[in-house]
């Protein structure tokens, strides 16, 4: 029995394993592919700047590589997991828009069910790991703007639906267009929980008080009137009050006074009702700049107070000599976002880096940050470059002089590696990726285990639960030398590639609550049963 809305689209059981082939179509497999369940391995490479040689995967991170090995990465693999898992304050993503239009760093495809299918992956994951109060926050324009709300509900759930802001991209009309001239984006947000999010509040600005004035030189400053009605049933609103002249005056038909009459005579002793300049105008409420304090955001951000695209383009021009992104975005729109959204020291994720706009941001106003980026040539050409000069402090542009930044901080690069696996028409089998001990490392983060390299034959653990990744066939001989090396109260997990008869039976003799796996048939099947379980879970939640 169906119990609530569902989004639906060809090929949503099935795994989307590339949006585009040779041939410009997509390619869907089932859901026992590797692809569907793998956890990439990850090498982090360079350094740039100030780091933590303690803890490394807790310092801002730059990945080259695909979005969901990524956002698996942060979730799956326990060195990162501890870090983002349920931690990360606020995701900015801009991802393809869909549009069908080709751009020099990503092509946009058109088929709506290959980019729900691209997204639902991602938002899965892009929602275990923010925080209880976080928020994500997904950038497009009208082409799948719809369909990515009614996606957004089945992940996050209608309720945590939060706003969609209105961004004016363009302020220039653009003549030529066909119906309409298209001048702006859309930015929906969504709450982990919208009951535990809260937004920060925004700068006033001069238009923002252009309505404060004194005509009463009062000492506490510019004010503003204030209407001393209110919209609803008020049983304490129904009462007469005499101006300074003997007027009297009543509430209007069908809005009481918005608090009682004492309150009332309290706010004329303290001079903060405004009966107009001749002292016989209907009361308002006088209301003190120096007393409001910053403003609630809007939905709809002018061109005038967070930027265009022509703005970025120019913020783009003074870093690179060549042609770059033909869509970036400002950074004083993504200052006002990452702002909203999250307080210094709270980590922000982009999983769709781009020049990396979003990471140089939240460099400048102190968050943490993680970025990813699909393209190495990008990276290499745009993303880390960007980035360095932040850090280093020879990027002047965009909003480094507003929010005083100098320089410092640091940052990692970090590569995803390749598959361990490649699917033949007898099976699954382990690639020549898999030497050397990286097969080892894929099995640890594949099956939740902390690496540990230095203890061969082990080479992970689990709280009380070890695991061995044995490079070979797995008999009685190589269960009694894994066992020995446990401690008492231990079990373990052992890996190979081939099982003998008997060596099941012999290791939980030997160490009751061990198990073992073969690969990589029953490890990829363990991890798509629980991703499927997770996926299941939080989408029903």
């Amino acid at each position: 029995m169906v119990t609530r809305l569902e989004l639906m689209w060809p090929n949503k059981d099935r795994f989307l394993l590339v949006p585009k082939d040779d041939e410009g179509k997509p390619v869907w497999v089932d859901r026992n592919h590797p692809a569907a369940a793998e956890v990439r391995v990850s090498e982090l490479t360079t350094a740039v700047g100030g780091v933590k040689d303690a803890d490394p995967h807790a310092d801002n991170l730059l990945f080259t590589g695909d979005s969901l090995d990524v956002l698996r990465i942060l979730a799956e693999v326990p060195e990162y997991r501890r870090v983002y898992r349920g931690k990360i304050k606020q995701v900015y993503i801009d991802p393809p828009f869909n549009t069908g239009q080709t751009f020099d760093q990503y092509d946009d495809w058109l088929e709506h069910a290959t980019w729900l299918s691209f997204m639902h992956e991602r938002l899965i994951l892009i929602r275990e790991l923010l925080s209880d109060t976080g928020s994500v926050w997904v950038h497009l324009d009208d082409v799948e703007q719809h369909r990515m709300r009614a996606l957004l509900d089945e992940v996050f759930g209608a309720s945590n639906f939060v706003t969609t802001v209105i961004w004016q991209k363009i302020h220039a009309r653009n003549n030529s267009a066909m119906h309409f001239s298209a001048d702006h984006d859309f930015i929906t947000v969504y709450a982990k929980d919208a009951t535990k999010w809260r937004s920060n509040r925004v700068a006033r600005t001069e238009k923002s008080d252009s309505d404060f004035w004194n005509p009463d030189e009062d000492s506490r400053g510019p004010w503003r009137r204030s209407d001393m009605t209110a919209s609803k049933a008020y049983k304490d609103g129904h009462y007469e009050v005499v101006g300074p002249h003997g007027d009297v005056f009543k509430p209007r038909p069908g809005r009481p006074w918005a608090t009682s009459e004492e309150n009332f005579a309290a706010l004329v002793a303290d001079n903060r009702i405004w009966w107009g300049k001749n002292g016989r105008s209907f009361p308002f409420r006088k209301r003190f700049k120096s007393e409001l304090g910053n403003l609630v955001p809007t939905t709809v951000w002018l061109h005038e107070e967070v930027g265009n695209n022509r703005e970025a383009k120019a913020e783009i021009a003074k870093l690179f000599e060549q042609d770059s992104f033909s869509t970036p975005k400002p950074e004083r729109l993504l200052e006002r976002i990452i702002h909203i959204s999250s307080d210094p020291a709270d980590i922000v994720l982009d999983c769709f880096a781009g020049s990396g706009s979003t990471a140089a941001v939240a460099h400048k106003m102190g968050r943490r940050w993680v970025t990813a980026e699909v393209s190495p040539e990008t990276v290499e050409t745009f993303t880390r470059p960007r980035l360095e000069l932040v850090v280093k402090g020879e990027d002047q542009g965009g909003i480094t002089k507003a929010v005083g930044w100098e320089r410092g901080g640091g940052f990692r690069c970090v590569e995803v590696g390749p598959s361990m696996y490649i699917d033949t028409p007898v099976g699954v089998l382990l690639s020549d990726a898999a030497t050397n001990g990286t097969f080892a490392r894929a099995v640890a983060g594949q099956l939740g285990y902390e690496f540990q390299p230095d203890a061969a034959p082990l080479c992970g653990f689990r709280g009380r639960m070890r695991l061995a990744v044995l490079d070979g066939t797995v008999g009685e001989e190589e269960v009694r030398a894994v066992v020995s090396k446990l401690n008492a109260g231990e079990r373990v997990e052992i890996v190979g590639r081939s099982i003998l008869d008997g060596a099941a039976a012999t290791l939980v003799q030997l160490a009751k609550g061990s198990k073992i796996t073969k690969a990589p048939r029953d490890l990829l099947t363990k991890s798509a049963l629980r991703l499927r379980r997770r996926a299941s879970r939080e989408v029903g939640e």
